[in-house]
C-alpha cells in the first residue's frame, strides 16, 4: 500500500530538494507544499512530486493546516515532513491537528526553547550550563552575578549563533538584552559561558533508537567563527567515531537527552561543549543539520544519507551501512571586507598541492556583493575537503585558510 508524505518547502534552501528527491525513490506519494508557484518547480521536482499546494507562508499553522486537509480529502497522509528549523513547529502542531504521526508539539518546543530543555535534561543528570529563561532585566541581571560573567543571551529558540552575544559585564548584558528586545517584553534564553571546545552529534534516530550517528569538530567556536572576519572557521566530520574512545561519552549524553526529549523517528542536530568543566550539553535540535553537513557525511561514508533519512520515516528502517571511509570538512573563506569580490589570491596553489582531496568549491565572481561574516560558513566563499586520515585533512584545511584569501573592495 502506497504511503503518502506531505514535505514542507520542497524547493528552498536548495537542498530541501534532495529530502524530496529521496522520499520520492524509496516509494512514497510526496506532496509538497511550499510558498513558490507551482509553475516555479523544475522538470525533476516534478516528477517527484505527486501533487503540489502553494502557500503564502509555510510556518503559519492556519495556512498549513488548511492545505493538509484539503489533500486528507483525497488521500490519507501518513507522514507530515519538515526539515528546516522555522517549519518544525509548525509541521508538529499541524499534525497534532490533523492526526498525522511524527515528532510531537512537546518534543519540538523543548527542542527549540532552551530554557525548557534544559530544565528537562537536569532531571535526568545530563550536564548542562546554568540557564534562565525571562523578559525581567533585573531576574537576568542578578542570573549574572550570580554565576559570574561572562554570560551567552540568546533567542530561546535560535538556530546556531544567530543573535547570540557574549556579555562580559554588566554594561555589555544591557546592550544584548535592549538588542533582542528585552524591555519591549521579549524573553530570551541566558546562560553560563562554557570555555572549550565544541563540536557536534548528529544521528538518525528511529523509534527512539540512533541508527546512524556522525561527530563534527567547530574549528574555533561558532560564536568566534561568526564575530571575526580574518578567522577562516572550519568545521570536520570525523571518521573515528567509533574508534576513539572519549567519544562514548558524547554518545552515551547524546542518547540520554534523545531519550529524556522523547524524539522518536527523526534526524537530529546536537551541540556539545568539552572543557575544564569537563563535557557539557549545549541544544539539540529535531531536524538535520544545516550548513550543507549532510552532503559532507554522504561522502565520507559512500552512503545516500538524505534516502536513508526517507527510509526511516516512510518505512521506520535503514538499509545502508556507514564506511568511515573519509574524514570531511568545509573551510569558509571570508572576504577581507565589505564590498564586492574584487579577486582570489592562492587558489591554484592550493588546486595544486590537494587537488585530488578538494570535493568542491565555490568561489563567487569577480563583482559578487560580499556577505556579513555572521552570514555564517556558506555565506561566502567556500572549499570541502576529504581525506582518510581526520589529522591530515585539518592540517590541509589550516594550509587552505592560511593561503587562500579573497580581496574586496
Amino acid at each position: 500500500m502506497p504511503v503518502d508524505v506531505v514535505f514542507l518547502e520542497p524547493s528552498f534552501p536548495r537542498n530541501q530538494r534532495e529530502f524530496a528527491r529521496a522520499l520520492h525513490a524509496v516509494g512514497a506519494r510526496v506532496t509538497g507544499i511550499g510558498e513558490r508557484p507551482k509553475d516555479y518547480l523544475d522538470d525533476d521536482m516534478r516528477e517527484w512530486l505527486t501533487h503540489y499546494e502553494q502557500v503564502s507562508n509555510v510556518t503559519s499553522v492556519a495556512q498549513v493546516e488548511q492545505a493538509v486537509r484539503r489533500i486528507q480529502s483525497r488521500v490519507r497522509v501518513d507522514r507530515l515532513e519538515a526539515t528546516v528549523e522555522a517549519h518544525v513547529m509548525c509541521a508538529a502542531k499541524v499534525r497534532e491537528a490533523c492526526g498525522i504521526p511524527g515528532t510531537s508539539v512537546q518534543t519540538t518546543f523543548l527542542c527549540r526553547d532552551k530554557p525548557a530543555m534544559k530544565d528537562v535534561l537536569r532531571e535526568v543528570g545530563v550536564p548542562c550550563a546554568q540557564s534562565i529563561g525571562s523578559d525581567d532585566p533585573a531576574q537576568i541581571e542578578d542570573f549574572a552575578k550570580r554565576v559570574g560573567f561572562p554570560v551567552i543571551v540568546k533567542p530561546r529558540d535560535a538556530a546556531g549563533a544567530a543573535a547570540t552575544y557574549r556579555c562580559d559585564d554588566l554594561a555589555s548584558l544591557h546592550a544584548a538584552l535592549a538588542e533582542v528586545g528585552v524591555q519591549s517584553g521579549h524573553s530570551v534564553a541566558v546562560e553560563e559561558f562554557i570555555e572549550g571546545h565544541e563540536g557536534f552529534w548528529d544521528t538518525l534516530t528511529i523509534g527512539g533508537t540512533v541508527v546512524h550517528e556522525f561527530i563534527c569538530h567547530y574549528y574555533p567556536t561558532v560564536l568566534e567563527a561568526m564575530r571575526a572576519r580574518w578567522i577562516s572557521p572550519q568545521f570536520i566530520c570525523t571518521n573515528e567515531v567509533d574508534t576513539v574512545p572519549s567519544y562514548a561519552e558524547v554518545k552515551k549524553m547524546g542518547r540520554e537527552v534523545i531519550g529524556a526529549l522523547g524524539v522518536d523517528t527523526s534526524a537530529t542536530h546536537m551541540e556539545w561543549f568539552f572543557g575544564p568543566k569537563g563535557l557539557k550539553f549545549s541544544e539539540i535540535a529535531c531536524r538535520p543539520p544545516g550548513v550543507g553537513a549532510w552532503d559532507l557525511y554522504g561522502i565520507a561514508n559512500d552512503v545516500d544519507i538524505y534516502r536513508e533519512w526517507a527510509e526511516a520515516v516512510v518505512w521506520r528502517t535503514h538499509k545502508q551501512r556507514l564506511s568511515r571511509r573519509f574524514s570531511t570538512g568545509i573551510i569558509a573563506l571570508r572576504p577581507d571586507r565589505d564590498g564586492r569580490v574584487l579577486s582570489y589570491e592562492g587558489v591554484a596553489e592550493i588546486e595544486r598541492a590537494f587537488g585530488e582531496w578538494i570535493i568542491d568549491a565555490h568561489l563567487p565572481p569577480e563583482g559578487t556583493p560580499t556577505q556579513p561574516v555572521s552570514g555564517g560558513y556558506m555565506a561566502n566563499a567556500w572549499l570541502r575537503m576529504k581525506h582518510p586520515n581526520y589529522h591530515e585533512l585539518r592540517r590541509m584545511l589550516d594550509v587552505v585558510g592560511e593561503t587562500i584569501r579573497v580581496h574586496a573592495g
